[in-house]
């Protein structure tokens, strides 16, 4: 059959190799040195980058002659070219069509050869062809049996080569024939012809790496076992050293990779499953990326501490004087601490609840959680989940993924050299999730007492006991902590400080701390207790100590400059603190004081802590429509209208006509209009504020308030009361209305707020009214 070929008149620069041949579809990088070679190159650069390569006959000639040259060769095309110190090239060429040489002529220091291009169209229905293909498949796979170092992906690459010429060409390039047959092979325009040369030198192949291998095994029968072992082992050791497999000690990585997994208590199935990994790296090229990925693998086990775990040292008395040390108050927190310490101890293992700290930012949850580590002297690590939306961060990738790694679990626990560290899991509140995954589903598998000592990490694939380990978690918001979670996790609240709390703190914890921080010493700076409670008071407003720390700070760089100008000491007292600390933030008349009609002082609860709200209500002409502004969440509207409707049930009592309600409209407005606000304890506030407005009663500005309304009027229950209380008091005000059923309440809040403020506990809202509101409009309290 005669072959199908489109024949195209092409002019090329001419390279000419020596010793190593070329054929159509084979890739191939060599160095260009030959002067006339380099000017060829070039030349192909300023057109299209295809150059005719072609082999010399006597590859030791240094000229070009084109009498020495093949005339058949192929046309590539130059992929990437590389300039070399040396001002040689280094080029890297794809091998496209055959071609023959019909004229030829120097030009420009160079060869340019005029060929005709060989456009093979292939015959896909041969039967023939598709026979010889079957035959050469299978008498590659046969070489290949010889042949371990060649890829077992290469034999599906044949087997699904539709193109016969290719597959010819294909074939011969992984062969090692002499050169002159390479040659004959690429001279060959019939591919039956070519198909069955290559058959030929496969056949030839085959018959001699089969008598090889029988001559090897001949020859292995005359060595005894120990010795036939010995010779291969320093075989082995030789190849190692020289691709640097190596350790100190003359052991390869395979070896001590099979030593670590002995070692490694773990249950003999997962050992077998270790060591047929390492097997695998017997077979893998060391420059294969599988063989890196193995290698990870490993060593990412190794790095776990299995079976490894430091001894409890619970001793009640130097519990308390650790949590003592570095957090004044927290009375009730402290006492629920030591509780489960001492539980822990006469238990003997960490099964139970999982203590979950919850309360604003800057109030101590962290490090009360350090303090728990040090007292059981065990090791602490820790694992925000804030922003965590991907389950594969807690259970890890699998293997297979590009980048996989280990979860963060696992992790962590590599850092560290136990598997029973006290394991802080902050802001459990801010887990999110989205459409791909869930990650406090996952978490469910490391709380759950009864789940976690078999803990299965995708990447690791080995289960790992985490019973051992001491988990506690951080929130500021249990409301947004999933429900399943929270089943298994024991509340623990830590509400935040008052001003004399924080003054304590400040003196004895804080301003020491800073100064230390910045080189100093107590004896050259001295702050007066007043700066310390001006601080407090005008210059931070929040639960927690966060801020007052950072103030504290700002304070002790300032006198550390004052120290380096020559000062021997530095007095910081009321006549220069703002030298120091710049003007003050919070002022007194930043919230109204004296009595205005519709605007009434609220209470509410944030996740970082409690705030006051002052809500104004205003009336004008329209048509009885209730405009709601301030960013109010559903809760907060909903209050706003139950108390519109409890005015308009009730409109006799606050002598209102009924028409108000049609020809004015109510504006209730809670400023600070971008901040979210939301939560069931504004009702009573909004109703005080509706019937000021509505009968142009002043409302008393030294009394805040707090609690849900009914449409009947009744006042119902809120929470979160010590840190709204708190907040009041931060802000001067010491008159509080409160729900009757909040009295209980009453005991958390610390002794000395509770003396400075007077609380006003009402079961209606007509009783919430009497204690607000002003008669007469000119009425100053």
């Amino acid at each position: 059959m005669k072959e199908k070929y489109m024949l195209r008149e092409e002019s090329l620069p001419l390279i000419a190799l020596r010793g190593i041949w070329l054929l159509p579809g084979m890739t191939m990088s060599f160095d260009i040195g030959r002067e006339f070679t380099k000017k060829a190159l070039e030349s192909a650069f300023e057109r299209n980058s295809l150059v005719f390569v072609s082999s010399q006959r006597d590859p030791m000639e240094e000229d070009v002659d084109i009498e020495n040259i093949y005339s058949m060769g192929v046309v590539c095309k130059i992929n990437e070219s590389v300039k070399l110190p040396d001002d040689s090239y280094r080029v890297i060429i794809e091998g496209l069509d055959r071609g023959q040489i019909k004229n030829s002529k120097e030009e420009n220091g160079y060869i340019e050869v005029e060929i005709d291009r060989y456009l093979y169209e292939a015959d896909e229905d041969n039967n023939d062809l598709e026979a010889l293909k079957r035959t050469a498949i299978e008498y590659f796979e046969k070489y290949m049996s010889f042949k371990k170092d060649i890829p077992q992906e290469l034999l599906l690459n044949i087997k699904f080569e539709q193109d016969y010429s290719k597959l010819a060409d294909s074939l011969i390039s992984y062969l090692d024939p002499n050169p002159e047959l390479v040659q004959e092979v690429l001279e060959e325009l019939d591919v039956k012809k070519r198909l069955i040369k290559v058959l030929n030198v496969l056949s030839k192949e085959i018959d001699i790496l089969t008598l090889k291998a029988d001559l090897n095994s001949q020859v292995n029968i005359r060595l005894n076992k120990s010795q036939r072992e010995y010779f291969l082992r320093e075989q082995l050791n030789v190849i190692k050293e020289e691709l640097e497999e190596t350790e100190a000690g003359g052991k390869t990585y395979q070896e001590k990779y099979k030593e670590d997994i002995e070692n490694l208590p773990i249950e003999k199935e997962y050992k077998t499953h270790l060591l047929k990994e390492l097997d695998r790296l017997d077979y893998i090229s060391g420059a294969s990326p599988e063989s890196n990925l193995i290698r990870t693998y490993l060593e990412n086990i190794f790095e776990i501490p299995f079976g490894k775990y430091s001894e409890d040292e619970i001793d009640i008395n130097k519990s308390r004087e650790i949590l003592d040390k570095d957090h004044y108050g927290m009375e009730d927190v402290k006492e629920r601490i030591l509780e489960f310490l001492a539980v822990r101890k006469l238990k003997g293992d960490m099964k139970g609840s999982i203590l979950c700290l919850v309360g604003p930012p800057g109030v101590g949850k962290t490090s009360i959680v350090k303090a728990v580590a040090e007292s059981m002297n065990r090791e602490y690590v820790s694992m925000r989940l804030g922003g965590v939306s991907d389950e594969s961060e807690i259970r890890g990738h699998r293997k297979t993924y590009i980048g996989a790694m280990p979860g963060r679990i696992i992790s962590s626990l590599q850092r560290i050299s136990t598997l029973n560290p006290v394991f802080l899991l902050d802001e459990i509140d801010k887990l999110s999730s989205d459409y791909r995954a869930d990650p406090s589903s996952a978490l469910l598998e490391v709380l759950d007492p009864n789940q976690n000592d078999m803990f299965l990490d995708r990447y690791i694939e080995i289960p790992v006991d985490l019973s051992k380990v001491m988990f506690v978690t951080t929130a500021n918001d249990v409301s947004t902590i999933p429900r399943p979670l929270l089943d298994r996790m024991e509340i623990i609240e830590l509400s935040g400080y008052s001003e004399y709390d924080k003054f304590k703190i400040a003196k004895k914890f804080l301003l020491p701390k800073q100064l230390e921080a910045h080189g100093l010493e107590s004896s050259q700076v001295k702050v007066s207790d007043s700066v310390l409670k001006v601080v407090i008071k005008n210059y931070t407003r929040e639960s927690g100590v966060r801020n007052l720390e950072r103030q504290l700070a700002k304070l002790s760089r300032k006198a550390a400059m004052e120290i380096i100008k020559g000062e021997e000491k530095v007095n910081i007292s009321m006549r220069n603190y703002k030298d120091f600390l710049g003007r003050e933030k919070y002022l007194d008349d930043e919230i109204v004081k004296s009595p205005e009609v519709g605007v009434v002082t609220g209470l509410a609860w944030t996740q970082v802590g409690g705030e006051l709200l002052q809500i104004e209500v205003n009336t004008m002409k329209g048509k009885g429509k209730l405009q709601l502004t301030g960013s109010l969440g559903d809760v907060m509207k909903e209050s706003a209208m139950a108390a519109l409707s409890y005015i308009r049930a009730n409109q006799e009592k606050f002598s209102l006509d009924s028409k108000v309600f049609e020809e004015r409209d109510i504006h209730v407005h809670v400023p600070e209009g971008a901040t979210p606000k939301d939560g069931p304890s504004a009702g009573i506030t909004m109703t005080t504020g509706i019937v000021s407005a509505l009968t142009n009663k002043k409302i008393r500005q030294d009394i805040a308030m707090t609690g849900e309304v009914t449409i009947r009027g009744k006042v119902l229950p809120i929470g979160g009361l010590k840190e709204k209380a708190l907040a009041a008091l931060r802000y001067g005000i010491k008159n509080i209305i409160i729900p009757k059923q909040n009295e209980k309440d009453l005991e958390d809040i610390p002794e000395e707020a509770r003396k400075e403020i007077i609380f006003y506990p009402v079961k209606e809202v007509e009783e919430v009214l009497e204690l607000a509101l002003l008669e007469g409009e000119d009425h100053e309290d």
